[in-house]
């Protein structure tokens, strides 16, 4: 599974766009739950026309379900999650951005309810989750593309299938692609209770790494280090800790880290920056403080640490031999097709996912249609 992750725009902001389009799911839910008996043509999406602020652009729209072709999924959706990408993408202000009118949504869990005679891969009742980001998720049901979607165990918790795609390969691909780390190495990184930085902790313990986790100071910093711990994390600092001038000695007992991952940017990331051993990398997958990654001469000429960014979108096209673009088959005027045009930007998520009998744990806001 491909991952990648990056968050724009204050994290302030993005909860409160996330709590006002969790109010509008639930008011879906309630108002139009789904049944076997309701008319099948009729689905109910979040919708935008433009890009702006989400509460101002997003509406709740009823749109036409089309007819299965050959290589088509009907999919009723289950869950889906609200992401600070999913923000992003409707301020317009995204790395990909779908041709509009458009339906929110990058991650979900859907499950299927028929396939076209060409369809070879799921079968009804079958969980999908997208292959790809712009999908939009964030309506009851749609007919898609088998190209569009990839099957899922139905064994696994409702949250852990819709927030799948995201953070778990993220946490995974920046721990095996920038630095050759064995097991006793150490990773040092901020933002650490985020759903990235959670599945960083669970698979750096699986793989025998010592992991270094940086969170912002707050009254219960003893619960947040506590639940980090029984994830696997072997320390846990504040922002202020980490500035401190006792950390000097904090790494004798422990290998300098060879690879730090920001999520945050400015005076944290130039602390990450500080602690990383010479010849290490600092990969940025975020910027949640809106605020320069800063390099001093000194860390560059005589450390030679490296500084580079991760991105899933990117990673996928790197390594996708025929990329197709992502669409589905509702149609409603502009939504027949709903292409992703890239920008040069970033993504990132919140959410939780099973890996190898563990659990990779993190908080995720997200709406269920009702059967």
């Amino acid at each position: 599974m491909w991952g990648c992750g990056a968050l724009l725009g204050a994290r302030t902001r993005s909860r409160l766009w996330r709590e006002v389009l969790v109010a509008w799911g639930r008011r879906w839910s309630a108002a139009a739950p789904y049944s076997a008996s309701a008319e099948p043509s009729r689905v109910r999406a979040l919708v935008y026309g433009h890009h702006g602020d989400p509460a101002k652009v997003v509406e709740l729209k009823d749109l036409e379900l089309a007819a299965v072709g050959g290589s088509d999924v009907h999919v009723r959706m289950l869950a889906a999650p609200i992401n600070p990408s999913d923000i992003n993408m409707i301020q317009g202000n995204y790395g990909l951005l779908p041709k509009l009118p458009a339906v929110g949504g990058n991650e979900g869990v859907g499950q299927v309810v028929a396939v076209g005679s060409s369809v070879t891969g799921v079968k009804p009742g079958d969980w999908v989750i997208p292959a790809n980001a712009g999908l939009g998720t964030w309506r009851t049901e749609a007919v898609f593309s088998e190209e569009a979607l990839i099957g899922v165990p139905s064994d696994i918790p409702l949250q852990s299938a819709a927030t799948l795609s995201v953070n778990p390969c993220t946490a995974y691909r920046m721990l095996m692609d920038f630095e050759q780390l064995q097991p006793g190495d150490s990773v040092i990184q901020n933002a650490s209770n985020s759903g990235v930085g959670q599945a960083v902790i669970q698979i750096a313990a699986a793989l025998g790494l010592r992991t270094v986790n940086v969170v912002r100071d707050r009254p219960d910093i003893q619960k947040l280090t506590d639940r980090l711990k029984s994830l696997g994390a072997e320390h846990v600092l504040t922002e202020e800790e980490l500035r401190k001038h006792e950390m000097k000695n904090f790494f004798k007992d422990m290998p300098q880290p060879r690879l730090a991952l920001n999520c945050v940017g400015g005076k944290s990331s130039t602390e990450l920056l500080r602690h990383l051993a010479p010849g290490g990398t600092m990969v940025t997958y975020g910027g949640m403080a809106k605020q320069p990654v800063i390099a001093s001469v000194s860390q560059l000429i005589f450390k030679d640490l490296k500084l580079r960014g991760f991105w899933l979108s990117q990673w996928k096209k790197d390594h996708s031999p025929e990329p197709e673009p992502v669409h589905d088959s509702s149609s409603s005027g502009g939504l027949a097709a709903q292409k992703v045009t890239p920008r040069a930007e970033t993504e990132e998520s919140h959410g939780v996912a099973p890996m190898k009998g563990r659990r990779v744990v993190a908080s995720v806001a997200y709406f269920r249609p009702e059967k």
